[in-house]
């Protein structure tokens, strides 16, 4: 076999208020090392659901698999990293709860003057941020034509998804990398930070929003790639 043929897959998992599309630049880049990438969609209607849509694709592949998790999506690879084909887990930017932990419990008590993500009131048991402040608060660093389509074109974040709480997290027993995105507004660095030390992950940090996988493809493909072949 050749060392393409040899290398694991890599399956990308987004997060809440946005769809798989996002992660287009860091798929264009592992797919040209030569590692094959599969792209989640969650429903984000509830972390089992997502759950089970990482599953789905995990039982689809050949051999093994390094998942990777954006903001929401590492909430649902702590869970969904437990499948007998995942290696290892690669965080960017993103939640990594413990036991009995969810989004919304981790999110519940914001540490004096971290910045405060600007989630809209439930509506019909979903979640939107406030259009206005989405790119200062998500996406920063993006195009700004971009951040208002990304804005506008919104998934709706189910209540359920963001307290779904974690029931076996997978990196009790398997390698974490995380990538702190420096300059986030929506999960504090200091809070990122904290997760990965306590997930024991091998950890870096690059200067980007919390849209890093969008804004920063090369160092993103790039962290992705030295856990993979770690």
């Amino acid at each position: 076999m050749s060392e393409q043929e040899n290398r694991k897959s890599i399956v990308l998992v987004h997060g809440g208020f946005v769809d798989g599309s996002g992660w287009q630049g860091v798929y264009q880049r592992l797919t040209g090392a030569g590692f094959r990438v599969s792209i989640v969609q969650n429903p984000t209607l509830s972390l089992e659901g997502d759950v089970a849509a990482v599953h789905h694709v995990l039982d689809g592949l050949d051999g093994s698999a390094v998942l990777v998790g954006h903001s929401y999506g590492g909430a649902v690879i702590t869970e969904a990293g437990n499948h007998p084909k995942v290696t290892g887990l690669v965080y960017i930017a993103a939640f990594a709860p413990d036991k009995s932990e969810s989004v919304g419990s981790l999110i519940a008590d914001p540490a004096p003057g971290a910045p405060v993500p600007p989630i809209l009131p439930p509506r019909d048991g979903f979640l939107f941020l406030d259009r206005d402040e989405f790119a200062a608060s998500f996406a920063a660093d993006v195009p700004a034509e971009l951040a208002a389509f990304m804005a506008d074109s919104q998934v709706p974040w189910g209540v359920d998804a963001l307290n779904g709480a974690v029931s076996q997290p997978a990196w009790r027993t398997k390698p974490s990398w995380y990538l702190v995105a420096a300059d986030d507004r929506m999960i504090p660095p200091p809070a990122q930070h904290a997760m990965a030390e306590r997930a024991g992950a091998s950890t870096s940090a690059v200067s980007g929003s919390h849209a890093v996988y969008v804004s920063r493809p090369d160092a993103v493909a790039d962290f992705i790639r030295q856990a993979a072949d770690s």
